[in-house]
């Protein structure tokens, strides 16, 4: 068990989501006592064998829980293992894993009766409390309403698992372009001009704008100015003068920008540069469209890539490929219908809409693949785009990004306001995780899409609904 009545430590109670949604988070809570209740252990167990995508993270959680308890007497599991060592760092645990054997509790210690899981796990959160008192018992669970349960029941103390939360309100997520008032160039007070080739960098105080970030884009309300951030010193920021209207003027495979923030986003995608880039904003703000248009344009005309893969998070499709007849690339096709929509859109004025799409879907090397089969892959040279991901977990954009090879352009594209997880938040999405931790990478850039371009009857509802 954790430590008697230690005032300066807590006991962290962890439900078996959260070892889903990190499969190491149990290493997270430096210097505090961690226990697993022997529910959560079943849980998983019966999770790990399902054809379930978060089937690897079960796995992957009961490895990590295995090497450090392997070599632990039955008697030291129930009274805590130290993880002290496991880490490094100020984040390094110090702190002990416990197993509670809560299938053996007496009745008169359950404060529910009924046999579900929930209950069982608020029943050793709560059992906890009262055995080491004062001692803070903090039960982490991403369920809303298990929560709300325990809490009714008597916890004093309830969390969400906050540590790959990297920040607390949506509002505050980078926005990939930063607007000055006015004009630039009258906020400039020195400045440093050279040109390199066609291209005319400026040296600006870093104190203009003391959270810049790597490719971050400058504009300014008179639509004069558009630069972006290339490098970052101490005192100064490297900025490339784009141009305003240069910037308006960028096109792929026939798509001109509608408005700024479309334009930034078609100079990122067609940036060799740029490994990532990751594109955020309302439906219908032209996400899916630009990604494909630049992906067109850099495989077909200008041959910069082999062939373009496209994938998305798929609640259903994740937990079986179904029985649907066909090959991965036709049971894939209804939900992948934003990019065939696409792609639509893309030749709609040609004499033979469909003789076309068929045309370039091949010229293209177009594959559709489902998130499950990307595990193991090591893709080289391609473009892959990653379509609805605001419902991927961390762990999961992780184990998606890590098969991107040598020559590989990733396009990441999400909507924060239309999640379907169970378990996730627009500040707990794996999107915003990717946005934050990539945001001062210099292969990488973010754009966040304003303003609905599909139709005034999209503009209004998503305004007004």
């Amino acid at each position: 068990m954790p430590r008697k009545n230690s005032t300066e430590t807590k006991i962290y109670v962890l439900d078996t989501n959260i070892l889903l949604h990190e499969p190491h988070a149990f290493l997270s809570f430096k210097e505090h006592d961690v226990v697993i209740p022997m529910t959560v252990l079943e849980e998983l167990d019966y999770i790990k064998d399902s054809k379930k995508d978060v089937a690897r993270d079960a796995r992957v959680s009961i490895r990590a829980m295995e090497d450090l308890l392997h070599d632990a007497t039955p008697e030291d599991m129930l009274a805590g293992v130290s993880m002290d060592g496991l880490g490094a760092g100020q984040t390094a645990p110090s702190g002990s894993l416990s197993i509670f054997a809560d299938l053996n509790m007496v009745e008169s210690q359950q404060v529910f009766t009924s046999n579900e899981n929930d209950n069982r796990i608020i029943n050793v959160a709560l059992h906890l409390q009262k055995t080491f008192a004062p001692q803070k018992v903090v039960l982490v669970t991403k369920d809303l309403n298990m929560r709300l349960k325990a809490k009714g029941a008597g916890l004093a103390h309830v969390e969400d698992y906050r540590t790959d939360q990297l920040i607390t309100d949506i509002k505050y997520l980078s926005r990939g372009f930063h607007t000055f008032e006015g004009n630039f160039w009258e906020s400039v007070k020195s400045v440093d001009s050279r040109t390199e080739g066609r291209d005319t960098i400026h040296t600006i105080p870093k104190s203009m704008l003391p959270e810049a970030y790597v490719n971050e884009f400058l504009l300014d309300e008179t639509k004069q100015f558009a630069g972006l951030v290339e490098e970052i010193t101490d005192d100064h920021l490297e900025v490339l003068d784009l141009g305003y209207e240069r910037l308006m003027g960028r096109h792929a495979w026939g798509i001109t920008p509608k408005n700024i923030g479309q334009a930034m986003a078609l100079h990122a995608l067609l940036d060799p540069h740029i490994d990532m880039v990751i594109l955020t904003g309302p439906a219908g703000s032209g996400k899916t469209l630009l990604a494909l248009a630049a992906a067109l344009e850099m495989v077909v005309e200008r041959n910069m890539y082999d062939k373009i893969i496209v994938t998305r998070s798929t609640p259903e499709i994740a937990e079986s490929i179904g029985f649907l007849p066909g090959t991965e690339e036709e049971k894939m096709l209804p939900w992948l219908a934003a990019i065939t929509d696409s792609l639509e859109v893309l030749h709609k004025h040609d004499e033979n809409t469909k003789g076309s799409m068929n045309y370039i879907m091949e010229k293209a090397n177009i594959q559709y693949k489902s998130v499950n089969f990307m595990r193991g892959r090591s893709i080289q040279n391609a473009i892959v785009i990653l379509d609805e991901s605001q419902n991927l977990t961390a762990s999961q954009l992780k184990t998606i990004i890590t098969r991107c090879g040598e020559g590989t352009k990733l396009i990441v594209g999400g909507n924060l306001a239309q999640i379907d997880s169970n378990y996730l938040s627009a500040v707990t999405s794996g999107l915003t995780y990717l946005v934050e931790k990539f945001k001062d990478f210099s292969g990488s850039a973010t754009i966040n899409l304003d303003g609905v371009v599909r139709s005034r009857l999209a503009s209004f509802a998503e305004e007004n609904l």
